[in-house]
């Protein structure tokens, strides 16, 4: 085991000071969860702004390419998979359409819907970031064995269907 100290261990030392009477022992989950998230975040999104991309709009096109051929998505269901609301997705839309990622066109079975797909070159530029992007994962993850991930994403999918989020609430 790694007898070294993260940041989480010090705050939770204050805790068994100051409220000895307490089971803080969440908080050294939780708190591991949002340090890990935002160093994680942190790293792609530089990883992500070297490649004069933003991780927002990696996930766009992503998730037109996860869609399947002819990776195409009508803006409501590029909205939820984005988690975004629709007027943030307009504006993203049109920061895309602007770099010849993607094309928006009206859908000619419902004139009220509007249909969002890939360009060849943003298909280009997804497949060859998505590639990059899972090495520089592998490289993120490099400190755990691939028992441990497996162990931690078991884990991490337990306590996310706990929250609420299962495969049928989630976005493409």
């Amino acid at each position: 085991m790694d007898e070294r100290q993260d940041g989480v261990d010090a705050i939770m030392r204050a805790w068994e000071t100051v409220r000895p009477d307490l089971d803080c022992s969440p908080m050294a989950v939780i708190g591991r969860l949002s340090r890990a998230s935002r160093l994680l975040e942190r790293a792609l999104k530089e990883h992500f702004a070297a490649r004069g991309v933003e991780a927002w709009e990696f996930d766009v096109l992503a998730t037109l390419l996860r869609a399947g051929p002819p990776h195409v998505l009508n803006a409501g269901e590029l909205s939820t998979a984005a988690m975004v609301s629709s007027a943030a997705l307009t504006n993203r839309i049109d920061r895309l359409v602007d770099r010849g990622w993607v094309d928006r066109a009206v859908d000619p079975s419902h004139r009220r819907r509007v249909l969002i797909s890939l360009t060849d070159s943003g298909k280009d530029l997804v497949n060859q970031l998505v590639t990059e992007h899972v090495a520089n994962e592998q490289l993120l993850l490099a400190g755990l064995k691939t028992a441990e991930r497996d162990q931690l994403a078991g884990l991490l999918r337990r306590l996310l269907i706990s929250l609420g989020d299962t495969e049928q609430a989630a976005p493409v």
